[in-house]
């Protein structure tokens, strides 16, 4: 609205139709988060940060960034989607060999 974009035009800027930005604006969906990339460079800051510096957070933040799913995440650590979300919601804590690889791949140093 700042920008006075219509939907049609955001929806042409994100290649997706303007009743898809009309659900995101009304909170009827959430973009996927391959997405997320895109919006952050877009408004120019990351909306989906958390100030906590938890290994949960550096993780969702990580995946925010670069649009990355818990599917995906898992794949590249060796372990399943499932388990990555359950390590970013703070449901779980990985073991040391696990915590080295998501440390290498996320950059995150605690």
């Amino acid at each position: 609205m700042d920008l006075s974009l219509s939907q049609s035009k955001l929806g042409r800027i994100f290649n997706v139709s303007k009743d898809c930005v009309n659900n995101w604006e009304n909170g009827k969906n959430t973009p996927l988060i391959s997405f997320y990339p895109r919006i952050i460079s877009f408004i120019g800051y990351n909306p989906f940060l958390v100030e906590n510096p938890s290994l949960g957070n550096a993780i969702f933040a990580y995946r925010c960034e670069h649009g990355v799913s818990a599917k995906k995440l898992g794949i590249a650590i060796g372990i399943a989607g499932c388990t990555v979300l359950a390590i970013e919601r703070n449901k779980c804590t990985p073991d040391e060999e696990t915590l080295l690889k998501i440390k290498a791949i996320i950059k995150w140093d605690k």
